[in-house]
């Protein structure tokens, strides 16, 4: 399989420089081996029904830290609130 790293390059709108394309290449051929070397898979699920998944079950954490801990990470703080950069005019 030839694998063309200017046409993938060119559709992927990603800059190469012509140095590297060689390197890519052989990368790209060796992803590619690998891929055609994996074992096919079974259609059908092997699931053990003796021995079921148990899931943890998420629970949020309240009043973990205080609103004084907090603010002393924010760069900058006035009147209890996050500074932050203008960002709309």
């Amino acid at each position: 399989m030839n694998i063309d790293i200017k046409y993938i390059s060119k559709l992927a709108r990603i800059k190469i420089e012509d140095d590297k394309f060689e390197k890519f290449e052989k990368d790209m051929q060796s992803i590619v081996d690998m891929v055609e070397n994996l074992p096919e898979i079974n259609e059908e699920l092997t699931i053990d029904r003796n021995n079921a998944m148990k899931l943890r079950e998420d629970v949020a954490e309240t009043n973990k830290f205080t609103r004084a801990e907090l603010m002393k990470n924010a760069p900058m703080v006035q009147a209890g609130c996050l500074v932050v950069p203008k960002t709309v005019e």
